[in-house]
């Protein structure tokens, strides 16, 4: 049997502990946390419309995580309507129909 153990329990039970003047320890704040910059990398795609959304993301860095969905909903919107524009962009219409079809 290993008698270091208990004698480091007697040692802590003979400690001298400090006394207790009634307050009560407060706990944590759980409130949101402040703004903090999330220093996310964020490099140019070399589309000036897609690298100018990409870059209101640095927006959230000043905002407290309530005001992120704001911003990135912003964000999400201008990016999926400029893939809409390049999908209803200038270019020949795809064939009617199949074709291997015959009429």
């Amino acid at each position: 049997m290993n008698d270091a153990v208990p004698r480091a329990v007697e040692a802590q039970t003979d400690s001298v502990q400090p006394e207790r003047t009634g307050s009560v320890p407060q706990p944590p704040d759980d409130g949101p946390a402040g703004p903090a910059p999330l220093d996310v990398p964020r490099a140019p795609t070399g589309h000036p419309v897609v690298d100018a959304h990409v870059e209101r993301l640095a927006d959230a860095d000043d905002l407290t995580t309530d005001g992120h969905v704001q911003v990135y909903e912003d964000v999400h919107r201008g990016l999926r309507d400029e893939l809409t524009a390049l999908d209803a962009g200038p270019g020949p219409a795809g064939p009617a129909r199949h074709p291997t079809t015959t009429p």
